[in-house]
């Protein structure tokens, strides 16, 4: 049977069409564990996916502990592709065990060395770190009688009685950082006896390092230890509190991104490491962070405490992942009663 000739050319390229539909929308899938904000994900995912429009970013995100746990849950059994966007301190915990391919993204030797692994070829990369700081709401204060901290050494004084919100170290990347960097500033001893003591002032333990900042916002507790970045954006909206650097120093973290060892997606996970340590990727981290790993950026923003970087402890990012679980195990023993509910 003879076929019409119109009919064979539109058969002919609907033949066409069907066969290419598979070819244009392949993509590889990449796994991609964090623990970034949950507003940072979209402008994330868009941008990379926009510079490499063959790879698609699947998130699985969680709090900062979590996420670490889960990966030590999974290292016989990786799910991950790629890590981007949590501590730096978990990722060298990971590291030390064996769990990251040795990867030089393109252009690593160009960011800050204390943004990169000593490892060459380098097994992580850093993006941006934040501090743990106080807010404090003058409002608040003032009707209770309660002075502007000034020093960790004054949260332990018995006027600020419940008044003391922050962390839970055992969820949260800014609580672990935090009671870390007392234990290095005070010692073993030193540290555990001020946490004994800051706990008679603590109210409630939150699971989010934003939340201490965002409750001394708005007046519900008077002072509360959390994320940089959060205080700064908070007093920029108006709210009556001072964004304090103590003066023993400031406990920091940076975020990370490490490809998981054992990845079946290994070109799509290279792209996104090279990605991650681009100048317009620094420049994203820099909407969310005022220390990022690119040199000569400094996206501060206003209302933020000045000479920030140079406040920063002094502490061994390997050690403190190292040593993350015995800490947190001795923490949750004597102060977990007064965490948040999850």
């Amino acid at each position: 049977m003879k076929l019409n000739p119109l009919f064979k050319t539109v058969l002919s390229g609907a033949l066409i069409a069907m066969l290419a539909v598979p070819a244009m929308a392949q993509k590889t899938v990449l796994s991609v564990y964090t623990a970034l904000e949950n507003d940072q994900l979209g402008p994330y995912k868009k941008a990379f996916e926009t510079a490499h429009p063959d790879v698609e970013i699947s998130w699985v995100r969680d709090s900062t502990g979590i996420m670490t746990a889960r990966i030590l849950a999974e290292k016989d059994n990786p799910r991950a592709d790629v890590i981007w966007g949590l501590g730096a301190s978990s990722i060298a915990l990971f590291d030390t065990m064996g769990l990251l391919l040795p990867y030089s993204p393109k252009g690593v030797d160009q960011i800050k060395p204390v943004f990169r692994s000593t490892k060459n070829p380098t097994t992580w990369t850093g993006m941006d770190a934040w501090l743990a700081v106080m807010c404090y709401n003058t409002v608040e204060g003032g009707k209770k009688n309660m002075p502007k901290p000034e020093s960790w050494a004054d949260l332990i004084k018995p006027i600020y009685k419940d008044a003391v919100v922050m962390p839970n170290p055992a969820s949260s990347g800014t609580g672990y950082q935090a009671v870390y960097a007392w234990l290095q500033i005070m010692g073993e001893k030193g540290g555990w006896e001020f946490m004994d003591k800051l706990h008679q002032n603590v109210a409630v333990y939150t699971h989010s390092g934003s939340a201490p900042c965002v409750q001394a916002a708005k007046g519900e507790r008077v002072v509360g230890i959390g994320v940089d970045m959060r205080g700064a954006r908070e007093k920029t909206a108006g709210a009556p509190i001072d964004v304090i650097l103590a003066k023993e120093g400031a406990p920091w973290d940076m975020e990370a991104t490490a490809i998981v060892k054992g990845t079946k997606n290994l070109a799509a996970a290279q792209k996104l490491a090279d990605f991650a340590i681009t100048k317009s990727a620094y420049e994203l981290y820099g909407k969310y962070y005022a220390i990022v790993g690119y040199p000569g950026m400094n996206p501060a923003p206003p209302n933020y405490p000045p000479s920030a970087d140079s406040a920063m402890v002094k502490i061994d990012l390997a050690k403190m992942g190292a040593e993350r679980a015995r800490i947190l195990a001795e923490w949750t023993k004597r102060y977990d009663s007064k965490s948040a509910p999850k």
